[in-house]
């Protein structure tokens, strides 16, 4: 990775008691809490305390990014940068997202996420993204954007479809 975390922060897979933390920072940004499961978790910590979280889900033939904050005081350091291309580089499946808000969507393409339908997502993600898809019909001003990343090889693409 090019970007460095600044002095004093370090990465780590979160361990069983990091689990209150993660759920805390999760419930601060209004993120879905229900889907937690802290083995998926990367953490950011500097100064010994917990300051970004990121889960990689595990699917049937795939995996899904989420629950990604960073604590406010830390925000617009590269943290979540840094995070976002760590789990990519950590995925070893074909790997979605969902997000709401244009801006969200703008901040992945970044990465290499680019916007598909609801059809497109392999079965195992459609009736978890299917429910936001309804939500966003349900409450018209809210938008919901399903991302892939388009990075993965040809055979990673063709378990996606499968």
């Amino acid at each position: 990775m090019q970007q460095e975390l600044p002095p004093g922060c370090s990465i780590r897979p979160a361990a069983r008691n990091d689990l209150w933390t993660i759920r805390k920072l999760v419930l601060s940004a209004k993120l879905d809490p229900t889907q937690l499961n802290w083995s998926q978790f990367w953490v950011i910590e500097c100064h010994q305390k917990i300051v970004a979280c990121g889960q990689l889900r595990n699917f049937n033939t795939v995996q899904e990014l989420g629950s990604l904050v960073v604590s406010p005081a830390w925000r617009d350091r590269g943290l979540g940068s840094y995070l976002v291309k760590h789990l990519i580089a950590q995925a070893t499946q074909p790997l979605y997202l969902e997000c709401v808000g244009n801006r969200l969507a703008l901040y992945y393409t970044r990465f290499g996420f680019v916007p598909i339908s609801w059809q497109a997502l392999p079965q195992s993600l459609k009736l978890k993204f299917g429910i936001s898809q309804l939500a966003a019909v349900l409450i018209p001003f809210l938008t919901v954007t399903i991302m892939q990343y388009q990075g993965n090889t040809r055979e990673q693409a063709a378990i996606a479809t499968q």
